[in-house]
């Protein structure tokens, strides 16, 4: 897929390769354009702003390969941050792949970034890695981290392999496994909670996650791994992928993460930061798929970051 330069809002044609072959024209679009309304995109395709080998095309048109797409300009205002990326962050972004190949791109995304552009954030890991990896045709986030989360984030470098391990995630094919440091101690048993999870519930004016009889089905198990003071390293694994899933689970059972400012204990986090924890302590640690060529089990380690390491440490220290 090749395009004009995006420095200036102006319209500009993309040529379909494999990589798009067979996708929605609709769907196309709102990968293509992140960060602009869905309202915007169907608007452009109604009035016959955006063409197909020069003429209209409807939502559910299936792009093939070859056909010329014409994008006229749809962001209200040039955002500079789309097209730049800093030193700092390239670096990071490069330091962290985990693995890579012809259909795959694994990173061990830092803590503090997000994985995509929204409200008040200009531009996140998959924004700046279309920029940094430019020589990639295709480039889609499989799933999702908090902002505060590190980890294993999975990115498809292909539209067939991003089919395939969505299918994987519907089918909870993909082992999700987290490191986390809960409050207090519910003793060495493992412990399934399966809560329906509602997301942007408001309270006092902030957008949160609730436990709600008419949210999603959510089911997390955790398993305790060490022991410390009033705080208890854990394992947890995710058979859902809810917002904020692990975070609300561990609260309702009365043993929030550590460094959670939205669902946490103010108390325990004022003391773990005592103990040099400045994040949420949640780590993205293991991730195991079936390769989507050639069905190759893979399981995929993120180092545990440093910071969450010396914390760790510290801890034992504690009588």
């Amino acid at each position: 897929m090749t395009s004009s330069d995006k420095k200036t809002p102006s319209v500009h044609f993309i040529e379909i390769t494999e990589a798009n072959q067979g996708q929605r024209l609709d769907n196309f679009l709102l990968s293509l354009e992140k960060g602009v309304p869905k309202s915007r995109i169907y608007r452009a395709l109604r009035k016959g702003e955006v063409r197909v080998n020069k003429g209209r095309k409807k939502q559910t048109y299936k792009l093939e390969l070859g056909d010329s797409v014409r994008i006229p300009p749809l962001h209200t205002k040039q955002k500079g941050s789309l097209t730049i990326v800093s030193d700092y962050i390239k670096k990071q972004l490069d330091a962290s792949v985990l693995l890579e190949d012809n259909d795959l791109l694994i990173i061990n995304k830092p803590s503090g970034l997000a994985v995509h552009a929204g409200s008040g954030i200009e531009q996140g890991i998959i924004e700046a890695l279309r920029i940094t990896r430019s020589e990639l045709p295709y480039l889609e986030l499989v799933h999702r981290l908090d902002r505060d989360t590190s980890g294993c984030l999975l990115l498809a470098k292909n539209r067939p392999a991003l089919l395939d391990l969505q299918k994987q995630m519907l089918e909870h094919d993909i082992d999700k496994r987290y490191l986390t440091m809960l409050m207090g101690s519910w003793g060495k048993q493992e412990r399934r909670i399966i809560e329906p999870l509602k997301k942007n519930t408001v309270t006092s004016g902030e957008r949160m996650v609730r436990i709600d009889v008419e949210g999603k089905y959510a089911e997390t198990l955790f398993t305790p791994l060490e022991q410390f003071p009033h705080a208890q390293l854990t394992e947890a694994v995710l058979f859902t992928g809810r917002t904020h899933q692990i975070r609300v689970h561990a609260a309702h059972a009365g043993h929030p993460v550590a460094g959670d400012d939205k669902y946490g204990d103010r108390s325990f986090n004022k003391s773990m930061k005592k103990s040099g924890l400045n994040r949420l302590f949640l780590h993205a640690w293991k991730l195991g798929i079936s390769h989507p060529t050639s069905s190759e089990k893979l399981l995929i380690e993120a180092p545990i970051p440093k910071l969450l390491e010396d914390v760790i440490n510290e801890l034992k220290t504690k009588p």
